[in-house]
């Protein structure tokens, strides 16, 4: 890359060998390609983790409700105590506060969450409904992901280090997000 134009200077790289599965050639010919290959690989793993949340929670018995719905409900349940959709919407990384306000209201029809008050602010709590939805979609987790996972031999250890990777990562996508913002 050049200091004065940011989309120059990937053709300054030295020809090899490339990342072997990536989704777009035309952005793994660039200065780090297995950037490429990383996003190709997340891809596959975002959707195949949405996938995973819909259909484990309707096997835990409640059926219907998208990836970002469980997410809520099970950060509404976490440490059992009420939460803001500030709060969700910081934790979660959505941008669109209308959308976990709206799995909130799908949530609380669903009697999974109760609507209470911090002050002038607007909370949720889990009911007892929805904390069974979630000990439920909990065993349904450990009997048919984590023990399939733990069975590979991974290392816990060596997990947890992508995870912090993943974390690391994200912040710099955040980054060149808010530099693509003002070009």
């Amino acid at each position: 890359m050049t200091k004065d134009d940011p989309l120059k200077g990937a053709e300054s790289r030295k020809p090899g060998r490339g990342p072997s599965i990536v989704s777009s050639a035309h952005l793994a010919d660039g200065a780090l390609p297995a950037l490429s290959e990383f996003e190709f690989g997340l891809n596959m793993l975002t959707h195949a983790y949405g996938r995973w949340m819909v259909r484990c929670m309707t096997a835990a018995g409640v059926p219907d409700l998208s990836s970002l719905d469980v997410l809520v409900l099970h950060h509404v349940v976490h440490r059992d105590r009420p939460k803001t959709i500030a709060d969700l919407c910081l934790v979660l990384d959505v941008e669109d506060t209308h959308l976990v306000t709206y799995a909130a209201k799908k949530l609380q029809a669903l009697g999974l969450v109760q609507a209470g008050r911090r002050g002038k602010e607007k909370t949720l709590a889990a009911s007892e409904t929805g904390r069974a939805a979630c000990a439920r979609y909990r065993e349904v987790r450990e009997a048919l992901l984590a023990n399939a996972v733990a069975a590979t031999g991974i290392d816990p250890q060596m997990l947890s280090e992508i995870a912090a990777m993943m974390r690391t990562l994200s912040g710099h996508y955040d980054q060149a997000a808010r530099a693509a913002a003002s070009l």
